[in-house]
């Protein structure tokens, strides 16, 4: 019997895939859908973060088979989508995180690190896509949920790989999108834009800045992703989620001012996307190997005294059946009362 199946069967019995599931947005999804009582598949590269995230998993209630698989790797992504169709049973939703990247101005980042990034951040979702969609679309149901950012429309500096990678994906997105509603698929995919997170990637990511690199302000707990990611599980019918307000200003700003945000990222970006502590030289990399492959970093990064627990406009955008009901109620209301006053007068 496998560690998998050794674990209480969960109480849904959904299958469940995370990749970069051992750390940050990924680490707190994967134990999110764990307290559903779901089987979770977790697919990430460090051995020592995978095996904590996969007891986070079995902590909340669920099932957890870890995974060490490099999702830039498609045979290595779809061999693992065998195992947990076998072990675990038909994959219902496939959570796309994994990503990698490097913090420096585009003139010194090389040709093979760009390439990298591009392999683990936008080719990883290709591949986990392609992998779902060979189990979901025989059986005409199914949900890919992709992961991105307020980044996936708005460049900035410092980050031209993730940048690039993450519009790339939304490309991808809007691209099998439409093909599946043209196919009247049962097959659903919808994709989850966020904003600055206290994650570990500011603690492990490759970077040539002078200080430290840190997430853009405001910043929150990756467990405000995680329910925006799980919401849009949930509901996948809507082509995507913005989650926090900070990646509503940012997108809206871009639609109609992109070129005064230029200019307000080319005075900002570079000070606000670095702490005031130097970058020591030891710290960790996991662009070309895991850094948790030892060491346990959780989903949290060194942000904890700033980040929210919660998003106003997340929970907006999750009940805006209820607030349109409430204005419709409100306006009935003031309606009635100058119908009201008129009649008095």
């Amino acid at each position: 019997m496998s560690r998998a199946q050794s674990s209480p069967a969960g109480a849904d019995g959904q299958v469940v895939v995370v990749t970069g599931a051992s750390g940050g947005v990924g680490r707190a999804t994967a134990r999110a859908f764990g307290a559903r009582g779901a089987h979770v598949a977790l697919i990430a590269r460090g051995e020592e973060g995978l095996a904590r995230a996969a007891d986070d998993v079995r902590d909340a209630g669920g099932t957890a088979l870890p995974l060490d698989v490099d999702v830039s790797d498609h045979t290595a992504v779809d061999a693992a989508a065998e195992r947990i169709e076998r072990e675990l049973g038909p994959i219902s939703v496939w959570v796309n995180v994994a990503f990698s990247t490097v913090f420096a101005p585009v003139n010194q980042v090389r040709a093979e690190e760009f390439r990298r990034a591009t392999e683990v951040t936008y080719l990883g979702f290709v591949h986990g896509t392609l992998a779902a969609l060979r189990h979901m679309e025989p059986r005409d149901e199914g949900t890919i949920v992709q992961v991105g950012s307020a980044l996936a429309y708005r460049g900035i500096p410092l980050q031209a790989a993730y940048c690039a990678a993450k519009h790339a994906i939304q490309g991808f997105h809007e691209s099998l999108r439409c093909e599946l509603l043209h196919a009247k698929s049962g097959v659903s995919v919808t994709m989850v834009q966020l904003p600055g997170l206290n994650t570990p990637q500011f603690t492990w990511v490759k970077s040539r800045l002078p200080r430290n690199p840190r997430p853009v302000p405001p910043v929150y707990q990756p467990e405000v992703a995680a329910r925006g990611v799980l919401y849009a599980a949930d509901h996948p019918r809507r082509r995507e989620y913005w989650v926090g307000g900070s990646t509503v200003g940012t997108l809206l700003g871009d639609k109609f001012a992109p070129g005064l945000l230029d200019r307000y990222l080319a005075l900002t970006g570079f000070k606000g996307q670095q702490t005031d502590h130097e970058r020591a030289p030891s710290q960790p990399d996991n662009l070309w190997k895991p850094a948790d492959q030892q060491h346990d970093y959780g989903a949290h990064g060194e942000f904890d005294d700033e980040a929210s627990e919660r998003s106003y406009q997340l929970w907006a955008s999750h009940h805006h059946g209820l607030l349109a009901a409430l204005g419709t109620a409100a306006a009935a209301a003031a309606g009635a009362a100058a119908v009201a006053r008129t009649v008095r007068h």
